[in-house]
């Protein structure tokens, strides 16, 4: 049986292989096609598979941090909306003389981001949470402060999200207890129900 295989093997001519012109250029040309578009696909797939970041997965880092309390806040100055702020920001731990994230959010009527402000805060820079709406231009402002790493993923859009969430009360001579204060209740709730 295995003689009979090898010999209709031996019986193949040159001219069983012959292609004509038309299917050598047909192969050819898909050929250069796949060549030409490949490149072009697996590069929309990068930039496809970009727009899907997770950023609420962003895991703390590993590297040892410069002080106790260390924290890091997505910054960007002027971005034009959240997801280019968060994409883009830069990683680097906050000074020392800050201890939260601000996030400034200014937006049209129509709630389109004209501009995504986000950096390292002291408690004063926080003071001035809230919404506010700037007749002349037609612009509402959101400003809202966050405590903890990374924590000023999100952008504040009205009065509910535009709060200084903090992740503990502060120590008093009364008690040491750590409490999750109502803001951040709060800002969880608007989070977990939009």
């Amino acid at each position: 049986m295995a003689r009979s295989v090898y010999g209709a093997l031996y019986q193949l001519k040159a001219s069983d292989f012959y292609f004509s012109r038309t299917i050598f250029s047909m192969l050819l040309f898909c050929h250069t096609l796949v060549g030409a578009f490949l490149p072009l696909f697996l590069l929309s797939g990068n930039w496809v598979s970009a727009k899907n970041i997770n950023f609420y997965n962003v895991r703390p880092p590993l590297d040892p941090t410069p002080f106790p309390n260390s924290f890091k806040c997505f910054t960007c100055d002027n971005a034009v909306d959240n997801y280019n702020c968060n994409r883009w920001a830069e990683d680097r731990w906050c000074p020392e003389s800050t201890q939260y994230c601000l996030t400034v959010h200014l937006f049209t009527d129509h709630g389109k981001s004209t501009s995504v402000t986000k950096k390292c805060a002291t408690g004063d820079e926080c003071h001035f949470v809230g919404c506010h709406h700037h007749r002349e231009s037609g612009h509402t402002e959101c400003v809202s402060c966050c405590e903890g790493m990374i924590c000023n993923v999100e952008i504040p859009t009205n009065h509910t999200n535009a709060v200084f969430a903090v992740l503990h009360a502060r120590r008093t001579s009364g008690g040491s207890r750590r409490t999750v204060s109502i803001a951040v209740l709060v800002s969880v709730m608007a989070i977990a129900l939009s």
